[in-house]
């Protein structure tokens, strides 16, 4: 901000500094401070379809939207990064701000691989560019991991997808190392082939092995 400039004398010279008062911490839900081992919490949640990624809901009273606080009781943990609403599978929440950039800062590059199921029949040329790197509109996305996968023995959606009697489905197991928003169903949609349904296998060394959907295990 800066000060109009007087015709006569300068007022800031005869003014008191004013004071600026404490520092905010910016330690909030979105910056964690780093935690010792003894009281370091990690919970590793197998999110259901249409259940948002956060503790509240910020939507209308009329259309309460299900939140973590639905199905997670632990106090004082957060999301480490997102995963859609429309999504499902891993989600980590943690009280600990390294573990939490270390998940979600693109520089650490942690690993996620998500199982998507997609309209379609790739061949091995569409899969092709998905690992050498497609344009988005915020730029070129980084080489991933792409392979056709058998279709996982997972539980059933609530509501299930929309499938076409006359078109196939394939099921692709897809690891990437970047978080953009909704970047997998980007990704697919560039080659051509929409993703219908998308689980999040594995953050880093994690995975839902043996979480059913819906609950949640503590580390």
């Amino acid at each position: 901000m800066f000060n109009k400039k007087s015709t006569s004398f300068d007022k800031t010279k005869f003014s008191k500094k004013k004071s600026r008062g404490p520092r905010k911490n910016k330690n909030t839900k979105n910056h964690l401070p780093a935690v010792t081992d003894a009281i370091r919490r990690v919970v590793l949640f197998n999110k259901p379809f249409d259940v948002l990624s956060q503790f509240t809901d910020q939507g209308s009273v009329e259309n309460k939207r299900k939140t973590l606080a639905d199905f997670i009781d632990v106090k004082e943990v957060y999301a480490a990064g997102r995963l859609d609403r429309d999504s499902e599978g891993l989600l980590l929440l943690t009280n600990d701000g390294k573990l939490q950039a270390k998940i979600t800062q693109p520089d650490a590059k942690t690993t996620k691989t998500y199982w998507v199921q997609v309209e379609g029949s790739p061949q091995e040329s569409d899969l092709q560019k998905l690992r050498d790197g497609v344009k988005l509109k915020d730029g070129l996305t980084l080489p991933a991991e792409v392979e056709i996968m058998h279709e996982p023995e997972i539980w059933e959606r609530v509501p299930p997808i929309r499938e076409r009697a006359a078109i196939p489905t394939t099921w692709l197991s897809i690891t990437i190392s970047e978080g953009r928003n909704r970047q997998v169903r980007r990704m697919t949609a560039n080659i051509g082939f929409p993703t219908l349904r998308l689980i999040r296998y594995r953050i880093g060394a994690w995975t839902i092995d043996g979480i059913a959907n819906g609950s949640y295990k503590l580390l």
